[in-house]
C-alpha cells in the first residue's frame, strides 16, 4: 500500500494491486473477485466489515469468480492482507 491508497480487500484480503480506496479514504467501488464484497458497500465500518468477513468465512470462502483463484491459493495467508485497521 503505497501512501493512504488501499488495493486489498478489507472483507478477504485479496489484493491484486487495484486500489479500492484512496488517500482520503474514498471507495472507489471496486467488486473483489474473491469474496464479491464491492469496496464502499457494507465495508465502511469495522463492524461491517467483520460480519461480511464472517459471513464469507461461514459460507466456505468460496470465490465469487471461480476462474481467478489461483491454484496455489491460502486463505490463512490471505487474510493476512486484511489492512490491519480493519482485522
Amino acid at each position: 500500500m503505497e501512501s493512504g491508497l488501499e488495493t486489498a480487500c478489507r472483507i478477504c484480503g485479496l489484493d491484486v494491486g487495484e486500489v479500492r480506496f484512496d488517500d482520503h479514504g474514498l471507495a472507489l467501488f471496486v467488486i473483489c473477485g474473491c469474496c464479491g464484497t464491492e469496496s464502499g458497500v457494507g465495508d465502511d465500518t469495522v463492524v461491517q466489515a467483520r460480519r461480511l468477513r464472517a459471513r464469507w468465512l461461514d459460507a466456505g470462502s468460496v470465490w465469487f469468480e471461480p476462474k481467478g483463484r489461483p491454484a496455489d491459493w491460502e486463505l490463512r495467508e490471505q487474510l493476512r492482507n486484511v489492512p490491519p485497521s480493519w482485522r
